[in-house]
């Protein structure tokens, strides 16, 4: 389950999938300097993008590759 508080990096790396969620919602810092220092929920913010929102899209993604299961 990817969370607000993993590097942007590490999320592109883990799950490389995910780039298309990032670019569908405006979030192109996979490639910037501070995605590496930067985690989800600093980037989002910085770039005014709803952070539950792109946390949601993102996990339904890696869910759908892996038939991973959310706990609730």
């Amino acid at each position: 389950m990817i969370t607000g508080q993993m590097k942007i990096t590490d999320i592109v790396e883990k799950y490389p999938q995910s780039v298309e969620v990032f670019l569908k919602h405006g979030l192109h810092c996979f490639g910037c300097m501070a995605s590496r220092f930067e985690n989800l929920e600093q980037g989002a913010r910085a770039h005014g993008i709803d952070v539950a929102k792109l946390l949601e899209d993102l996990n339904k993604v890696v869910e759908q590759d892996y038939g991973l299961v959310r706990k609730v």
